[in-house]
């Protein structure tokens, strides 16, 4: 079997899809994809195509390999994520050939199905409370919700006393058994975040993400210590490399890798390897489509960390499209009572809608994150 060609589409809301075809009719699909940086990552396919056409897709372990290792300059997240998107789909071909899922290819299934958590609010938090009661109605056990807005080195308590508000709002309408993960988003930076993290220890949180961006790892461990609810990190980080250094400074209780950024299945089963050796859990990051999710869900069946899953469906950013608009049968993601199953299908274990996939593709899109600025006029981080 020879890989013939790859082809990008850039659908809406904000994906970016792949399908390498292969000269066996057999075709795979990934979701390799920057947030905002699309057409960046869909120009780092086309190179990496260069060398994988003509190439057997079965030879998957030594593909990433030379993705990697081979252009001298590594890592980051357009490079990773171009392999991301690659790796799922090299997998969904060597799920279809053999007729299994990729789950068994890896040793088997480890759980049946996955808790998942639901999104509520936007990227500046209002009426959450309102779309936590709308989520637990749906089934689930779990939400999550950005913690503030922009928000200054040192800021004024009138900010901190807002995020309590809506903590407490949340906390007063779903009771105190669902669980709440507090989204600190990068934007909080230490001096404010050891004040947040103080003032939220009374709410017993799921956990606090991102209390500050991962450039600061050397910070964690003094914020950890504030607080009791566990801390979660990871979905900026793009390799086992990076992972290393968190799990050697501490402090990290849950890693969230994106396999659609951090190098695909074989990179993020690596990393959840090396987490499950510090007892550290796997809550992996997916705000993306159908293909990213039945990727994360392959893992999540055979890490024994992996507790949680994010989705996407409904979220915020999904205007024109959502999570199940591509894919031809809507039912493969089966959420009941606060989990989904795995999908039991050959490969990744979803039918992909090529001819919906061709058509938006003609829309595509231009997304993009806001840009914030302070009330003096300085960005903030989003």
């Amino acid at each position: 079997m020879k890989i013939t060609k790859l082809t990008v589409y850039k659908v809406p809301p904000r994906w970016l899809f792949l399908r390498i075809d292969t000269d066996a009719g057999i075709s795979g699909w990934g979701e390799p994809v920057v947030e905002g940086r699309a057409h960046t990552v869909a120009a780092a396919v086309e190179e990496l195509a260069d060398y994988l056409v003509g190439k057997d897709p079965r030879h998957i372990e030594d593909h990433w390999s030379v993705l990697y290792r081979g252009g001298f300059y590594r890592g980051g997240p357009v490079l990773m994520s171009a392999i991301a998107g690659i790796d799922q789909a090299l997998w969904d071909i060597k799920g279809k050939d053999l007729g299994k899922p990729v789950h068994e290819l890896l040793g088997g299934p480890v759980r049946e199905r996955i808790r998942v958590y639901s999104w509520i609010g936007g990227d500046r938090p209002a009426d959450t409370a309102k779309a936590a009661q709308e989520a637990v109605a749906r089934g689930f056990t779990a939400v999550k919700m950005n913690a503030t807005e922009e928000m200054q080195y040192v800021d004024t308590y009138d900010k901190v006393e807002r995020v309590l508000e809506n903590v407490q709002a949340i906390r007063d309408a779903v009771g105190p058994h669902i669980g709440i993960g507090v989204d600190f988003h990068g934007r909080v930076h230490k001096p404010m975040a050891k004040v947040l993290m103080r003032e939220l220890a009374p709410f017993k949180l799921m956990f606090i993400e991102e209390p500050v961006l991962s450039e600061y790892l050397e910070c964690i461990p003094e914020l950890a210590a504030i607080s009791p609810a566990p801390i979660a990190l990871g979905e900026r980080l793009y390799s086992r490399y990076d992972f290393k250094r968190v799990l050697q400074t501490g402090g990290v209780d849950i890693i969230q890798p994106d396999p659609s950024h951090a190098g695909g299945i074989t990179e993020t089963r690596k990393i959840a390897a090396m987490a499950e050796a510090y007892d550290v859990a796997l809550a992996l990051h997916c705000p993306l489509g159908p293909i990213a999710l039945a990727a994360n869900l392959q893992l999540d069946a055979v890490c024994h960390n992996a507790f949680i899953q994010e989705q996407s469906l409904g979220i915020h950013y999904n205007a024109g499209n959502d999570l199940l608009d591509y894919i031809t049968d809507r039912n493969v993601f089966a959420y009941a009572d606060g989990y989904v199953g795995m999908p039991k299908g050959p490969g990744l274990g979803i039918e992909v809608n090529e001819a919906y996939v061709a058509e938006r593709a003609k829309v595509g899109h231009q997304w993009h994150n806001p840009v914030w600025r302070h009330a003096d006029g300085s960005v903030a981080e989003w």
